[in-house]
C-alpha cells in the first residue's frame, strides 16, 4: 500500500466526507433513507482509512511526520499542500473520524427540528473534513483553511437546528431566540480569534529569514532562534488569541456555554468532542515549536489562566440548573487541565494534554449524547424536574452515572490520566520556569478535582437518584434504543480501555512529544 503512505490515505480521510457532503446536495430532500445511508457510508469510509493509517503508522518513529506528502499548491505565496501525522495528531484524527460516524448513527432516529436530515448530515460531513484536515495539515495556510472550515457548518447547525426558546438580552427591549444569539456569539468570538491568528501566520511568512508557510520548516527556524524580541512576542500573542478562543480559555470562554446549550445534541457532541481540541492542538503543533522562547515566557500566565478556568468552571457548574449548561461549563474546567499540561512545557505535561483531549472527547461527548436523549424524553433539561431517572430508565441512568464517574477523574477510567499527569507535570515544569507558580497551580488544580467531583455527584443526585416527580406519573419512558446503543457502546468501551490501558494514546504520543520538546528546548 505504498500509495496510501504517500499522502493519498490521509487525503482520503479528509476529503471523502467532503465528497459525501457534495453528493448529498444531489439527493432529493424527500429521499431521507438515501441521504442517511450516503452520509453513513462516506463517514465510515473516512474512519476506515483513519484506522488503516493507525495500523500503517510506524510507532517506533512516532516523532517523525508520516504518511504525508508535499505538493505545489499556491506557488505565488509559497504555500504547499503539505500533510502528515505524528504520534500527537494520530489519536485526534482517529477520534474525529469515529465521533462523526457515531453522531450519524445516533441521528438516525433522533432528528432535531426543523426536520431536514439532508441538510443536517451535509453540515456534519463538512465539519468532518474541517476537523480531520486540521489534524493533518503541515502548512499554515492549509491549517487556517481547515481550522476555519468548521466555523460555518457549526454556525448554521446552531442557528437553524438549535434551541428555539427566547431570552431577553440586557439593554434590548425585545426577546431573541437562544439559537440566534448563541450562533452569532460563537461566530463572532471565533472569527475574532482567527483574525489575530491569521496575522500571526502572515508575520511568520513575511519574516526576512523565513519566507515559508511550512510548519516543520518554521519549527526548524524557531528551534534555531530565528524569531526573537518584540516580533516573537507579538506573533505569539496573536496565535495565543486565535487558539485560546477555540479552547476556550478563561476569560475568552463565554461563547461556549451559550453555544453548547443552544446547539442540537449532535452539534454539542461534535463541539465538545473535537472542535475544542483544535485550539489546544494549535498550541502544541504551531505555537510552541515555532516560538519556543516565547512559549517559556508566556507559560506562567497560561498556567494561571488554566487553573482559574478549572476553579471557575467548577463553581459555575455548581450554580447551574440546566443539565446541558452544567456539562458545557465542565468543559471549561476540563480544558483547563489540558492547558495546564501544555503550560508545563514538559513531556509529561504535554502528553497529559494529548490524552486529556482524547479522554474529554469521548467522555464529554457521551455526556452530551445522554443529556440530549434525556431532553428528548422529558422535554426539559431542568435538573429539579429530572429526579428518579434511574427508576424510570435504568440503562440510561446507569450510563449517565458511569460517564459522570469518568468525567470526575475516577482511576481506571479515561478521565483520570489527563488530570493526574497534568498535576504531576506542574510539580516539575521545564527548567527555568517559575516553580512557585506551577506548584501553586498544582495545588489549586488538585482542589479543582474535588470541586469537579462535587458538581458531578450533585448532578447525579438531582437527576438520577430519588423518586420520579409527580408530573411524570402515567408517562411511558422508553429506555435506550438500538440507535443510541450503537452510538454509545463504542464510547463507553473507549472510556474503560483508555483508563485501563492509556498506552492506546500515550504509546503514539510519548515519543512524538519527546521529539517536539527535544527540538524546541
Amino acid at each position: 500500500m505504498e500509495w496510501f503512505d504517500n499522502g493519498w490515505g490521509l487525503s482520503l480521510v479528509v476529503f471523502v466526507p467532503l465528497v459525501g457532503a457534495l453528493a448529498l446536495l444531489l439527493v432529493p430532500r424527500k429521499d431521507e433513507e438515501t441521504a442517511k445511508w450516503l452520509a453513513l457510508l462516506t463517514a465510515t469510509v473516512s474512519l476506515f482509512f483513519a484506522v488503516v493509517a493507525a495500523f500503517r503508522f510506524d510507532y517506533g518513529d512516532a516523532g517523525a511526520l508520516q504518511l504525508g506528502t508535499k505538493l505545489d499548491w499556491i506557488p505565488a505565496i509559497g504555500s504547499d499542500y503539505e500533510i502528515g501525522i505524528d504520534g500527537i495528531s494520530l489519536p485526534l484524527l482517529v477520534l474525529s473520524a469515529a465521533v462523526v460516524v457515531l453522531a450519524i448513527v445516533y441521528s438516525w432516529d433522533h432528528w432535531p427540528e426543523p426536520h431536514n436530515p439532508k441538510g443536517f448530515l451535509a453540515l456534519m460531513l463538512f465539519l468532518a473534513t474541517g476537523m480531520a484536515g486540521t489534524f493533518v495539515a503541515q502548512d499554515l495556510v492549509l491549517f487556517f483553511i481547515f481550522f476555519e472550515l468548521v466555523l460555518l457548518p457549526m454556525y448554521f447547525m446552531i442557528g437553524i437546528w438549535g434551541d428555539k426558546s427566547k431570552i431577553k438580552l440586557p439593554g434590548f427591549d425585545r426577546e431573541v431566540e437562544t439559537r440566534l444569539y448563541a450562533s452569532i456569539k460563537f461566530f463572532l468570538f471565533t472569527l475574532f480569534g482567527s483574525a489575530f491568528m491569521l496575522l500571526g501566520f502572515l508575520a511568520l511568512r513575511l519574516h526576512p529569514d523565513s519566507g515559508t508557510f511550512s510548519i516543520p520548516e518554521l519549527a526548524d527556524l524557531g528551534a534555531a532562534g530565528t524569531f526573537t524580541g518584540t516580533f516573537a512576542f507579538l506573533v505569539f500573542g496573536a496565535l495565543f488569541l486565535g487558539f485560546a478562543v477555540k479552547v476556550p480559555m478563561w476569560p475568552l470562554h463565554t461563547w461556549l456555554p451559550d453555544a453548547h446549550t443552544a446547539a442540537p445534541t449532535v452539534g454539542s457532541v461534535l463541539l465538545a468532542a473535537i472542535l475544542l481540541k483544535l485550539g489546544s492542538y494549535g498550541f502544541i503543533r504551531i505555537a510552541i515549536p515555532i516560538l519556543p522562547e516565547e512559549a517559556k515566557a508566556w507559560a506562567p500566565a497560561i498556567a494561571i489562566l488554566a487553573v482559574i478556568a478549572i476553579i471557575y468552571g467548577s463553581l459555575a457548574c455548581l450554580a447551574q440548573t440546566d443539565m446541558k449548561r452544567l456539562i458545557a461549563f465542565s468543559s471549561v474546567g476540563h480544558m483547563g487541565f489540558v492547558m495546564l499540561g501544555i503550560a508545563t512545557l514538559t513531556p509529561v505535561g504535554i502528553t497529559a494534554a494529548v490524552i486529556g483531549m482524547v479522554a474529554h472527547g469521548v467522555i464529554t461527548g457521551m455526556l452530551f449524547f445522554l443529556a440530549g436523549s434525556m431532553q428528548h424524553r422529558y422535554h426539559t433539561r431542568e435538573m429539579s424536574r429530572l429526579g428518579g431517572n434511574l427508576k424510570l430508565m435504568p440503562i440510561l441512568g446507569g450510563m449517565l452515572g458511569f460517564t459522570a464517574m469518568a468525567s470526575l477523574g475516577l482511576p481506571g477510567l479515561a478521565g483520570f490520566w489527563g488530570e493526574f499527569m497534568a498535576l504531576l507535570g506542574s510539580y516539575q515544569p521545564l527548567d527555568g520556569l517559575n516553580l512557585g507558580v506551577f506548584r501553586t497551580a498544582m495545588v489549586v488544580g488538585a482542589i479543582g478535582t474535588v470541586l469537579t467531583a462535587g458538581y458531578l455527584l450533585w448532578m447525579l443526585q438531582k437527576v438520577n437518584l430519588g423518586e420520579p416527580k409527580e408530573e411524570w406519573e402515567g408517562h411511558e419512558f422508553h429506555d435506550v434504543d438500538r440507535y443510541e446503543m450503537a452510538a454509545w457502546v463504542p464510547l463507553l468501551i473507549s472510556i474503560v480501555a483508555i483508563g485501563v490501558y492509556p498506552k492506546i494514546v500515550t504509546g503514539a504520543a510519548n515519543d512524538a512529544v519527546q521529539a517536539l520538546m527535544d527540538k524546541a528546548f
